[in-house]
């Protein structure tokens, strides 16, 4: 048996009076914790959720969101975490895609306030027979005929439970991932490879014998938040300080108040930390931090190093895939590290660089980066076309394109081709161009990413209208934010006569940029 749920039940007996996690002045230990997703898990077995089903969450990080967590994971059920910024078409995917037969959504609230604005986008989510809304009153007249509030679910529950057995292959999350064409797709991860990875995520974080306090900004509902971060600190005891969402005067005064030892972030918020002007004493700050880490994209070697002088703290740089639960390389503080470079590989986890006929390349090469071990998904969710092409004799391939130096270190050459990271988000073109195709003046489409300082690649579409058809730029960019999640709608939109084309009619994206 393994259970994943088994790192907070050990942490809550090891240190059950240990602050597990902090949101502003509120703070629940794990003996808490632990008590309260063993309701959790009650509730789900008393409304029929049994081993294997799969159950939906959209929270931004508050306490809720661990106690719901490692409610589903101990009722032996698959957690399905979605992103807070979906709106309801896109809500509405995810739930039927993956069988969804419970649904937990945090609505907001006046200092956390949420992209569904309210429960009314919600009327067409009906794919979910139980849908229960986090909110912090029973607000009953805003709730629709098939919703009840997580205070009812959670009525008259025990706060002890016999937590259901699964097997170490069995099904821990389904996270959604999107690959360069068509829709998101559920990259199953198991008890066992997100367990692998969240001891080896420990291991590189560990920089004392006491459990430490980190910093918990990156969204939860995100697997480098939730593998690195929340249960590597469950895992070790550790006080995890939440930040629903990131502001960099506030993320200082965290760091001040709580003596925070461990932050993790994108590049971004490391740009705007070094830029941001604070009252509070850089050395202040800086004192209690031991380690900083960087993911979602390449950290400008020049951040880094103004950063780890101005700070006093190294940042280390690693290489992750959902798919991978994530973590497949490094930069590790007991092996050594490059700027610049992603690391090696971490343990368990077997990299090379390879060609397009799976052929290993020599060092130095370009190639796509490939790797296998124990933290490998199983697949994606109903996806077995998907699965012959990205799991391949044994190996997942990335789709990156990489090198590996002669001591070992993978240098990330190049994403996917068309895929954009924007401010640590993948975007991916063609969801994008889908959607904005529907809009009825526009013609043709083409999305690409451009340069940008503060989040690395901003979207910039290329609009082609309708020959009968007027629209202006502005109503446009209002149309498709309202149709797609904050971070995916062009900033950029530029209308043009026609698009570059190759004799079969594909639209030539390497002449757009």
């Amino acid at each position: 048996m393994l259970n994943l749920s088994t790192i907070l039940e050990s942490t809550a007996i090891k240190f059950p009076k240990n602050k597990a996690f902090t949101l502003g002045d509120l703070s629940l230990n794990y003996a808490q914790i632990n008590a309260l997703a063993n309701q959790v898990a009650n509730g789900l077995k008393s409304i029929g959720i049994q081993k294997g089903d799969k159950v939906a969450l959209t929270c931004p990080n508050v306490p809720y969101f661990p106690m719901i967590y490692f409610g589903i994971l101990k009722a032996g059920a698959t957690v399905v975490p979605l992103s807070v910024l979906l709106k309801k078409d896109e809500v509405a995917y995810h739930l039927k895609d993956s069988d969804a037969k419970a649904y937990f959504c945090f609505i907001g609230t006046p200092d956390i306030p949420m992209a569904q604005n309210g429960l009314s986008g919600f009327n067409e989510v009906d794919t979910c027979e139980n849908f229960y809304v986090i909110m912090p009153q029973n607000d009953q007249a805003s709730l629709l005929p098939n919703q009840k509030t997580f205070g009812e679910f959670l009525k008259d529950q025990s706060p002890a439970f016999d937590t259901v057995q699964t097997s170490a292959e069995d099904t821990a999350v389904i996270i959604y991932t999107s690959g360069t064409t068509g829709k998101p797709k559920g990259a199953e991860l198991t008890h066992n490879s997100i367990f692998t990875n969240t001891v080896v995520s420990s291991d590189i974080l560990d920089t004392e014998s006491q459990p430490v306090t980190q910093l918990l900004v990156l969204p939860l509902f995100h697997i480098f938040a939730m593998t690195v971060l929340m249960n590597s600190g469950v895992y070790k005891g550790a006080h995890n300080v939440l930040l629903p969402r990131f502001d960099a005067e506030q993320a200082f005064q965290l760091i001040d108040k709580h003596q925070i030892g461990i932050f993790a972030g994108v590049p971004t918020m490391y740009w705007a930390l070094l830029h941001h002007k604070t009252e509070l004493d850089t050395l202040t700050i800086a004192k209690n931090l031991k380690l900083c880490v960087s993911g979602g994209a390449s950290l400008p070697i020049k951040v880094l190093e103004d950063f780890e002088s101005k700070f006093n703290v190294p940042i280390i740089e690693g290489y992750g895939m959902s798919e991978g639960s994530p973590v497949v390389t490094f930069n590790q503080l007991d092996v050594g590290r490059k700027p610049g470079s992603v690391g090696t590989p971490v343990w368990g986890c077997e990299v090379k660089i390879v060609d397009e006929n799976d052929n290993e390349v020599a060092v130095g090469e370009k190639g796509e980066l490939v790797y296998r071990g124990p933290n490998v998904m199983k697949g994606y969710y109903n996806k077995p076309e998907a699965n012959a092409v990205t799991l391949k004799n044994g190996w997942l391939h990335s789709g990156d394109i990489a090198i590996k130096d002669e001591d070992g270190f993978f240098f990330i050459v190049d994403r996917t081709k068309d895929m954009i990271i924007r401010g640590g988000f993948n975007v991916y073109p063609r969801e994008i161009e889908e959607v904005m195709l529907q809009h009825p003046a526009i013609s043709l489409v083409a999305i690409i990413g451009v340069p940008h300082e503060q989040h690395g690649e901003e979207i910039k579409a290329f609009v082609v209208l309708k020959a009968d058809q007027k629209a202006e730029v502005d109503e446009i960019k209002a149309w498709t934010k309202e149709r797609v999640a904050n971070y995916k709608y062009p900033r950029i939109i530029e209308l043009v006569e026609g698009l570059p084309m190759s004799a079969t009619g594909k639209i030539l994206k390497k002449e757009l940029r």
